[in-house]
């Protein structure tokens, strides 16, 4: 089955993730990491493309994303990953690889999962077992929105904004949306939708969506439509 194109509208949240081949580390070290960082922040400049949550894990990571183009975020990536891999491997004498294939990616109702993406993202590292919160990992931008660090690449989408009137109202309200974590429906839709490209969204957002893109943007349905018996039994 040919594989479908990334689903990509300007204007609109994206979930992209990148993973390590084979589920290899992408970074060794904390110098790494913060040039995996710096190029996220260069190109998402570069590209128009504003960053508004981030998380580096050891062998993969996400962004949290709305370009103002349609080339945006897959310029962004191709420019990261070819750069970042030049570097790594120089860095640790290595050849090869990197990447497991593409980055996967989905468009987010903002309403309805923009921040839960945001959540998702912070309490990445709490799940892997690494940190007891998600404040106290540095490789994040958790504590930016918290108030505990600045994060100079940031963008907060307008939805961040709502949360409070004060940068303190609004740091307080996302720190206890985060503590109060994620249902399971909302996880499992979040990993599903980014996962096989699929949009992340109610279905009036997915069916407005699907007005855009000559792409499919929600799984077909399966199997043949099923037939009624003679005896009316379905």
């Amino acid at each position: 089955m040919a594989r479908l194109p990334r689903l990509t509208l300007p204007g609109y949240p994206h979930h992209v993730i990148q993973r390590g081949n084979n589920r290899q580390p992408i970074v060794l070290t904390d110098a790494d990491r913060q040039m995996l960082l710096d190029l996220i922040w260069e190109n998402a400049r570069k590209h128009q493309v504003a960053l508004h949550a981030w998380v580096l894990m050891d062998n993969h990571f996400h962004l949290l994303l709305t370009p103002e183009t349609p080339g945006g975020v897959p310029l962004m990536m191709q420019a990261i990953g070819r750069r970042y891999v030049r570097y790594f491997n120089a860095q640790h004498a290595r050849t090869g690889t990197l990447w497991e294939g593409r980055y996967k990616s989905t468009l987010v109702q903002t309403e309805r999962y923009l921040l839960a993406c945001m959540a998702y993202l912070d309490l990445n590292p709490v799940r892997a077992g690494l940190v007891a919160e998600p404040a106290a990992y540095a490789w994040s931008s958790h504590r930016h929105y918290i108030g505990q660090s600045h994060d100079r690449g940031i963008t907060p989408h307008p939805l961040y904004w709502s949360l409070g009137n004060t940068p303190f109202a609004r740091e307080v309200a996302y720190a206890d949306m985060v503590r109060s974590g994620l249902t399971t429906q909302q996880q499992e839709a979040i990993v599903g939708a980014t996962l096989h490209g699929w949009a992340l969204g109610e279905p009036a957002f997915v069916q407005e969506l699907q007005k855009l893109t000559d792409r499919r943007v929600s799984k077909a349905k399966s199997g043949r439509p099923s037939l009624k018996s003679p005896l009316g039994e379905g």
